[in-house]
C-alpha cells in the first residue's frame, strides 16, 4: 500500500485562515453592496424601476394622477436623469395598455412645452412647478376625452379638475422625497412631513404592483408589509402605525376592495414596533399575529390563507435585509437610539473644537495677565525718599555749572542738602514765602539762590503729579493683571464644560466609510474636522493591528488617493488591547517642511542673553521663526525679550493675525512700564503648503536668503517695539523656493565684524563663500566669522536662526481605490 502523508495543522493556523475567510467573505459582501449602490443610484436605474411602477399605478379606475409629478420633480431636481425616467413613465404606461401611454406621453409633451414658454418670462420656475403639472393634467384630460368622445361634458371637467388637483398634491410631495432616490447615504434626520412624503412615493410605486400576482399571491400586499416591518422595526410603533395608514390608503384608493388593508397594515406596524425589542423575529411576529387577527374578518378561507402566505413571505423578506439598512434608516428618523446616539456624538465633536480654541485664547489672557503681573512686581515703586530724586532733578539743572559747586557739595553736602530739603518743604507747604530768616540765610550761602528758588517752585508740582501717574498706572497695571487672570479663567471653566466641534461632513464621511470598507479595511467610523484643502483632519476609530502599520502603511495613502492629496498620521491612540479599537488622526502632509538650525552666544561667554528666539509652527500649515533683542544686554534685556515671544507666540497660536499680534504686543509692552525699554522683532511666518514668507521686521536687522551662488537681502524700517505706541506694520512678501537657505541673526551678528564699513556686503560674501547647506553649519560658521575678527572677543549678544527649505515627501506610496472612481 502507498504511505499517506499527512500534514499536521495548528489549531492557530486554522484560525487564521478562517479569520482570512471571513474577511474576504465581509469584503466581498462589501463590495457586492457599492457595486449594487452605484447601479441603483449613480447609474440611475432605481429613476428608470421607480418610474416604470409610477407609469402602472392607477387609482379610481381611470385617474392617473403619479406619472407627471414624478417626472416633473426629476426633472427639476435631476436633471440627468429625466431621460430615464421618461423612459420609465411610458414603459410602465404602455405594459397596462395604449391609452394610458398615449395619456402620459402626451401630459409630459404638455408640460415640457409649458416650461419652455413659462422659461422664457419667469426666473424662478421651479416655485410654479405644481402649477404647470395642474394645468398640464387638466388640459390632457380634456384633449384625450375630446379626441375619444368627440364631447365634453360636466363629468369630464369634474374628474380632469380632480385629477390635476391630486398631481398638484403629489408634486409637492414628489419634490420633497425625489431626493432620497438620488443620494447614497444621508445622516441628516427627517421631519415627519420628510418621513410622510417618502412614504407616500413608495406606497405609489408599490401601486403600480396592483395587477401582479404569484400563485393567487398578491406581490402588492407582500411589499406594503414589507415595508411596514422595516420601518416599525427601525422606528418603533408609532411611525410603524403611520406607515402602515399612509401605505393602506394608497392602495385603497387603487382598489376599493382592498380597504381593510389599511386597518392590517395599521394594525400590524403598531405591534411590530411594540414587539421590536424581540429584534427582528419580535418585529415579524408582530406583523403575522396582525394578520390573522385582521384577516378572521374575512368570508373566504382562501384569502385568509393567502394574506397569511403574503405575511411569511413578507416577513421572510425582512429576516434577510442586512442590518446596515435597518441602521441607516434608523438614523435619519428623529427620536431612535441610533439618531439619538448619532447626534450625541455630533455635539460631542462640536464640544471638544469649542473647548479647544477657547483654551487657546484663556491662554492668551493668563499670559497677559501674568506679564502685567510680573513686570508690576520688577518695576520699581514709588521711591523710599522722593526728595533724593526731586534734589537730584534740581541740582543738576542749576549746580552742575556753578562755580561754588565743588564747594557746596563737597566740601558742606550735609548743609547744603539741609538747606535744599528746607526749601523743597516750604515750597510744597507753601510757606516758603513766610519764611524769611530761611530765604535770608539761603541767599546769603547760595550764589544762584533765585534760580535754585524758582526752579523748585517750577517742577515740584509738575514732579509731585508725575509721581501719582506712575501710582496710578501702577494700580491700573494691577487692575488689568486681576481682570485678564478673571477672564482667563471664566473661559478656562467653561471650556471644561464642553468638548468639541466639528462641521457638517457627513457624506464625505460616509463615502470615505464605504470606501475603505470596500476595500476590505474594517473601520469603526469616520469623523472630518476639516475638509480644508492642505488641512485635512479626520479622525477615524481602527481595530487593534498589533503594531503592523496599517493607519500609516494602508490607510492614509488610501486617504491620499480618496482625497486627492497627500495625506499622514499626525496622532495615534493605541488601544490597549486586542478588543479595542486605535483612535488616529489624519491630516494633510504639507508640501515644504523647514529643518532649522540655531547658535547663540552671551556677550563676555556669559550665561544670560539679552536676545531671544522661538522656532514654532502656528496653525495650519504655518511655521514661524522669530528672534527678539532686548535694549542692552543681562538679565532685564533677556526678560524684556523672553517676555515679547511668549506673548507673540500666545497671540499667534489663538489665531490673530501676525500685523494685529505684534500692534497687540507693542502696546502691552508700551504700557506696563514706564521706563525707556523696548525690544526689536524679526519674525518669519512660511506657508509650508504655497511656500510664501511673510516677513515683519520691527526695528530688526536684515535677514538674507541664499539661493545657489545668489543671496538676497531682506529688511524694514519699523521702529522697535515699545517706543510709540501707534505704529503702522510693514509686511514684507517672499516667494521662496525648494534648496533656498532662510538666514535670520541678531544686531550683534550683522553689526559685530570689526574693521567694517560695509556690514551689508561683508555679510553677503560669508554666506555667498558657505561651502555647506546644513543649516546648523551655517549659523556656527557665521558666529564664529564674526567672533574672529574681534580677537575672539564676544563684545554684544549674538543669535543666528537658519532654515532650510526642501520639499515635503510621503514615506508610503498612494494606494488606488478603485471602487471610488467606478
Amino acid at each position: 500500500m502507498p504511505k499517506t502523508e499527512r500534514t499536521m495543522v495548528s489549531p492557530t493556523a486554522d484560525l487564521k485562515m478562517l479569520n482570512v475567510s471571513g474577511a474576504n467573505v465581509l469584503q466581498g459582501s462589501t463590495r457586492m453592496r457599492l457595486r449594487m449602490e452605484h447601479m441603483m443610484v449613480h447609474l440611475g436605474v432605481i429613476i428608470l424601476v421607480v418610474g416604470f411602477l409610477l407609469g402602472r399605478a392607477y387609482i379610481l379606475g381611470n385617474i392617473l394622477p403619479f406619472a407627471l409629478p414624478f417626472f416633473a420633480a426629476v426633472f427639476i431636481m435631476k436633471k440627468e436623469r429625466t431621460a430615464l425616467a421618461f423612459i420609465g413613465l411610458v414603459a410602465g404606461s404602455l405594459s397596462v395598455s395604449l391609452q394610458h401611454a398615449s395619456y402620459t406621453f402626451v401630459a409630459i409633451i404638455l408640460f415640457l412645452v409649458g416650461h419652455m414658454i413659462l422659461k422664457k418670462s419667469v426666473k424662478r420656475v421651479q416655485g410654479l412647478l405644481p402649477i404647470q403639472v395642474f394645468f398640464s393634467i387638466f388640459l390632457t384630460h380634456l384633449v384625450l376625452v375630446y379626441a375619444y368622445h368627440s364631447e365634453l361634458t360636466t363629468y369630464d371637467f369634474l374628474m380632469s379638475s380632480i385629477e390635476a388637483g391630486l398631481s398638484y398634491i403629489l408634486t409637492i410631495i414628489f419634490l420633497q422625497s425625489v431626493p432620497f432616490l438620488t443620494q447614497v447615504n444621508r445622516r441628516q434626520g427627517l421631519v415627519t412631513e420628510e418621513i410622510v412624503c417618502l412614504i407616500i412615493l413608495i406606497a405609489s410605486v408599490i401601486t403600480g404592483t396592483t395587477d401582479w400576482y404569484i400563485y393567487d399571491v398578491s406581490v402588492q400586499h407582500i411589499l406594503s408589509r414589507y415595508l411596514v416591518l422595516i420601518f416599525a422595526f427601525a422606528a418603533g410603533a408609532t411611525v410603524g402605525c403611520t406607515v402602515g395608514v399612509v401605505t393602506g390608503l394608497i392602495m385603497s384608493l387603487s382598489n376599493v376592495a382592498s380597504l381593510y388593508q389599511m386597518s392590517l397594515l395599521a394594525f400590524s406596524g403598531l405591534l411590530g414596533g411594540l414587539l421590536k425589542e424581540g429584534k427582528k423575529v419580535g418585529t415579524g411576529l408582530g406583523l403575522l399575529i396582525g394578520t390573522s387577527l385582521i384577516s378572521l374578518y374575512g368570508d373566504k378561507q382562501g384569502e385568509i390563507v393567502s394574506s397569511i402566505i403574503e405575511s411569511c413571505i413578507a416577513v421572510a423578506l425582512f429576516l434577510l435585509t442586512p442590518k446596515y439598512l435597518l441602521e441607516k434608516i434608523a438614523k435619519i428618523i428623529p427620536g431612535t437610539a441610533e439618531n439619538v446616539t448619532d447626534q450625541q456624538q455630533y455635539l460631542r465633536k462640536i464640544r471638544d473644537l469649542t473647548s479647544e480654541r477657547i483654551i487657546r485664547f484663556s491662554n492668551v489672557f493668563q499670559a497677559l495677565s501674568t506679564s502685567f503681573t510680573h513686570f508690576g512686581a520688577v518695576d520699581t515703586d514709588e521711591p523710599e525718599d522722593k526728595v533724593d530724586l526731586f534734589l537730584s532733578d534740581i541740582t543738576a539743572k542749576s549746580c552742575q555749572t556753578c562755580f561754588k559747586k565743588e564747594q557746596c557739595w563737597s566740601m558742606n553736602f550735609d548743609r547744603t542738602y539741609s538747606y535744599m530739603e528746607d526749601l523743597m518743604d516750604g515750597v510744597e507747604k507753601g510757606t516758603l514765602e513766610k519764611n524769611h530768616k530761611l530765604q535770608r540765610e539761603w541767599e546769603k550761602y547760595c550764589v544762584r539762590s533765585s534760580k535754585v528758588k524758582e526752579l523748585m517752585e517750577k517742577e515740584l508740582f509738575p514732579f509731585n503729579a508725575q509721581l501719582q501717574l506712575k501710582r496710578q498706572v501702577r494700580e491700573s497695571r494691577r487692575l488689568v493683571a486681576e481682570q485678564l487672570a478673571g477672564v482667563a479663567k471664566v473661559m478656562d471653566d467653561f471650556a471644561r464644560e464642553i468638548t468639541r466641534e466639528k462641521e457638517n461632513h457627513q457624506l464625505q464621511e460616509e463615502q470615505i466609510l464605504d470606501c475603505l470598507k470596500g476595500f476590505g479595511v474594517d473601520i469603526r467610523d469616520v469623523e472630518i474636522y476639516s475638509m480644508e484643502q492642505g488641512n485635512i483632519d479626520i479622525e477615524m476609530n481602527i481595530p487593534y493591528c498589533n503594531g503592523r502599520g496599517e493607519c500609516e502603511k494602508l490607510i492614509a495613502p488610501m486617504l491620499s488617493d480618496i482625497l486627492r492629496e497627500n495625506i499622514v498620521v499626525k496622532k495615534e491612540k493605541c488601544a490597549t488591547s486586542p478588543a479595542g479599537f486605535c483612535n488616529v488622526s489624519f491630516g494633510s502632509l504639507k508640501k515644504y517642511m523647514v529643518d532649522a538650525g540655531l547658535t547663540t552666544v552671551a556677550k563676555g561667554g556669559g550665561f544670560v542673553s539679552g536676545d531671544s528666539h522661538k522656532l514654532m509652527e502656528i496653525g495650519a500649515g504655518t511655521y514661524a521663526i522669530a528672534i527678539s533683542d532686548g535694549m542692552g544686554n543681562g538679565e532685564r534685556a533677556h526678560m524684556e525679550s523672553t517676555e515679547t515671544l511668549k506673548l507673540l507666540q500666545k497671540i499667534l497660536q489663538s489665531g490673530i493675525e501676525e500685523t494685529v499680534a505684534i500692534k497687540a504686543i507693542n502696546s502691552i509692552l508700551s504700557l506696563r512700564t514706564t521706563d525707556e525699554i523696548f525690544a526689536t522683532l524679526d519674525l518669519a511666518m512660511i506657508d509650508l503648503q504655497t511656500a510664501t514668507a511673510r516677513f515683519l521686521k520691527i526695528g530688526a536687522t536684515p535677514s538674507f536668503i541664499k539661493r545657489g551662488d545668489q543671496v538676497i537681502k531682506i529688511e524694514g524700517s519699523n521702529l522697535p517695539i515699545g517706543i510709540v505706541q501707534e505704529f503702522d506694520v510693514d509686511v514684507i512678501h517672499v516667494e521662496l523656493k525648494p534648496g533656498d537657505l532662510l538666514i535670520m541673526m541678531s544686531d550683534g551678528v550683522y553689526e559685530g565684524a570689526k574693521y567694517v564699513e560695509n556690514h551689508e556686503m561683508w555679510m553677503k560674501r560669508k554666506i555667498r563663500e558657505l561651502q555647506t547647506n546644513n543649516p546648523q553649519d551655517v549659523s556656527d560658521l557665521l558666529i564664529e566669522e564674526v567672533i574672529r575678527t574681534k580677537d575672539k572677543h564676544i563684545e554684544d549678544d549674538m543669535t543666528v536662526v537658519v532654515a532650510q527649505f526642501e520639499h515635503n515627501n510621503p514615506k508610503w506610496a498612494t494606494i488606488p481605490v478603485y471602487s471610488l472612481h467606478a
